[in-house]
This record gives structure tokens, sequence and C-alpha cells, in this order.
């Protein structure tokens, strides 16, 4: 297992990612002020986004539904919970984005090759228990 999006698992019989971008941003506001730099006030964490691309080849590794699991999670919108393999938590993350190119098809249009990017955002970790409560 590489990492688990909600009951989602990445691994080689499912989907295989190959690189994983983390984007961590903090909010700091300005406040201007005469004959002097501007006075900063650290806000707190800002944006947090992953972005992971691969490749899917269902001879070899992964299935096709899994990425129509994957649209199906994202058709919900709710958030779910990050894992890496090794057990660090990431957090909740909501889907925003499955892009797709497929290549080297069969004769009857089944790809044989699938590359995908997913966008993931992060949303408060409290989301995951509001979305529990409320079945969102």
């Amino acid at each position: 297992m590489m990492m688990c999006l909600g009951t989602f698992v990445f691994s080689l019989p499912t989907l295989v990612y190959q690189q994983l971008q983390r984007q961590m941003q903090w909010r700091h506001a300005a406040t201007e002020r005469v004959g002097a730099r501007a006075a900063s006030q650290f806000l707190g964490p800002g944006e947090e986004s992953i972005e992971m691309s691969g490749l899917l080849a269902p001879e070899l590794t992964g299935t096709l539904v899994s990425l129509d699991v994957l649209r199906d999670m994202a058709d919900a919108g709710r958030p779910y919970a990050l894992v890496d393999g090794t057990g660090n938590v990431f957090g909740a993350y909501v889907i925003l984005s499955i892009n797709q190119t497929q290549s080297l098809f069969y004769q009857d249009g089944t790809p044989r090759r699938i590359e995908f990017q997913l966008s993931l955002r992060r949303v408060p970790d409290d989301a995951l228990a509001e979305a529990a409560v409320t079945g969102a």
C-alpha cells in the first residue's frame, strides 16, 4: 500500500502514482506603516494541495475501475482522510479534479495505457467528522 484516500487504496492492484507533489502555504497579513516597512502578522496555515500523477496499464498494474471509483468519490463531494503507507496522516482532503490521457488502444477501443493526474485540496480536519454525522 502506497497511500489511502478514504477507503481507496493506492497500490499495484488498484492505481499507482509515480509522482506526488505537495504544496503548502502560510498566511501573513501586512499592515502599512508610515516611514517604515509594513508590519507583518502570522495568521496561520493557508492552502494545502497535493497533485498525484501516474500511469495505469491494466495488463501490468491497476484496473480501469479504479479511476471510476475515484470519480464516484469526487462526485460525492465529501472530504476523505489521506494516509500514506507508513501511517503518516496528511489530514482531510477533497478531490478537485481527475485528468486522464488514454493511448495505445486495442482494436475495440480499450486503452492499454492511461496517464492520470489527481488534484486534492486540504480542508479543515473537522470536516471529516461533520461529513460522518450528516452523511454528506
